[in-house]
């Protein structure tokens, strides 16, 4: 009755990453750390876990001597977004 819910997605921080990245092109590690206010370790592991996934991809390099962690979501994370979204809605019966 029920569709199912896609476990990675159900984390409270990695469903967070994702609401935010699929509303921009792309964010950087303190954008995403400031608006999830997570800790740098955890939204790492979080952003990783995406990444292994295919959902999101993350471009590390610097900005001056600086390292910038940028994250973009992919095709497929879109669509395993949507789809999270829409086994949400059969649980509201929207």
């Amino acid at each position: 009755m029920f569709k199912e819910l896609d476990p990675l997605l159900h984390s409270e921080l990695r469903l967070a990453i994702m609401s935010l990245l699929i509303s921009v092109e792309e964010a950087d590690f303190v954008y995403l750390k400031d608006q999830t206010k997570s800790t740098s370790g955890n939204l790492s592991v979080q952003i990783d876990k995406l990444n292994d996934a295919g959902y999101i991809e993350v471009e590390r390099g610097f900005a001056g001597k600086r390292t910038r962690t940028v994250c973009k979501i992919t095709p497929v994370g879109v669509k395993a977004f949507e789809a999270y979204v829409e086994s949400l809605r059969s649980y509201l019966n929207l």
